[in-house]
């Protein structure tokens, strides 16, 4: 397969460009919905496949209305199904994958680590068999910094010894080795491997957020349902860590620099075959009581909490060092925990019970 040159972005973009194809796997998800946005808003095609065990097909139509352009189009399957995965290679000539078709949380999957091995590596095999058979050999993988699991405090950086310590993290560590034995046998594909914390937030119109179909499983989106009044109130897990107030501290990223994070790696593909990877984060960390302070002076309103017992594979600590995406790409987060925040409130205020509700449309007042 002829190698690719480098594809350009608007900004680069003279009247020759032509827009690359990408397919975002789980690109009904959260992290997977903002991305369709910033793709489309920079002149990329883009497919999606997602199986919606925590999503809704319902957000295509607000990630339309946000970008002013269609989704070129959206497949419901499980990625695990190769002669399903494959029809949809052959409809679309695909430049490039994102992937983030997983199951994430990492508390849960002590709980059912089949579940997340069977999904989170079976998934990313078949895709990876896929793409080999149509010739498809760019690829940016989601993956976590919960792969480092409980290395210390201080920010992180992509020499720290993992130590992955749920089968949630062992499965992200297990995806990227991998991506690295494929790279090493296959001079011809470059995959960049983006490591971040806990992303959070939502798009600053309030038409797309985090909306998990179940009980949240991560900070933000069980505090913002606290707060409209869907649930009663938070639960923080533990307030005996080695950390400032004895809650967790993580680096919370915010959603849009994250999707920014992952166009502009699609743009740096061709700079180099091979493997790389790159963590992403504001390198700053925030304890569980930060941020329920900083989300009450976004929604105007205390949150009642109750500090319960710590959760298998939780630590005390995941502040990251993304120097050297900087570096190497020009790109750092600019969001503050402010902002983070203060998004999260406004989609959760414009759709008290997410994307089903009918009593509230986004763009109201209120």
């Amino acid at each position: 397969m002829a190698r690719r040159n480098r594809w350009p972005t608007p900004e680069r973009a003279g009247s020759s460009w032509a827009p690359s194809t990408v397919l975002v796997t789980g690109g009904a998800g959260f992290i997977g919905s903002h991305t369709c946005v910033e793709l489309l808003d920079h002149g990329y095609e883009v497919i999606v496949v997602d199986d919606y065990s925590n999503s809704t097909p319902q957000v295509f139509a607000r990630v339309e209305r946000i970008a002013g352009r269609f989704v070129g189009a959206v497949y419901e399957l499980d990625i695990r199904d190769r002669r399903a995965l494959s029809a949809v290679f052959d409809r679309h000539n695909v430049d490039a994958v994102v992937h983030f078709a997983s199951h994430k949380a990492g508390s849960l999957s002590t709980r059912m680590p089949v579940h997340y091995y069977d999904t989170n590596v079976g998934g990313t095999t078949a895709l990876l068999r896929t793409m080999h058979d149509h010739g498809v050999r760019r690829l940016v993988y989601a993956s976590s910094c919960w792969v480092y699991g409980d290395a210390g405090g201080g920010p992180l950086d992509e020499t720290t010894p993992v130590r992955p310590g749920t089968p949630y993290a062992s499965s992200k560590w297990i995806c990227e080795q991998i991506l690295a034995d494929v790279c090493r046998r296959d001079p011809e594909y470059t995959v960049l491997c983006l490591r971040y914390p806990v992303p959070a937030g939502a798009h600053p119109s309030g038409l797309i957020g985090e909306d998990p179909r179940h009980t949240p499983q991560n900070l933000l989106p069980y505090l913002a349902q606290v707060a409209v009044g869907r649930r009663e109130r938070l639960a923080v897990f533990g307030d005996d860590y080695p950390t400032s107030d004895g809650t967790g501290v993580r680096d919370y990223l915010h959603v849009m620099d994250a999707v920014e994070a992952h166009r502009v790696a699609l743009d740096h593909l061709d700079d180099e075959p091979g493997m790389h990877v790159y963590n992403l984060g504001g390198g700053t960390g925030s304890s569980v009581l930060d941020v329920v302070s900083t989300f009450s002076r976004a929604c105007g309103r205390s949150i009642p909490y109750d500090v319960v017992p710590r959760r298998p594979g939780d630590v005390a600590e995941i502040v990251v060092d993304a120097r050297a995406v900087e570096r190497d790409w020009g790109w750092r987060s600019t969001r503050s925990l402010s902002d983070v925040c203060r998004d999260a409130w406004r989609f959760q205020r414009l759709n008290p019970r997410g994307y089903v509700d009918s009593a509230r449309r986004p763009g109201t007042k209120g």
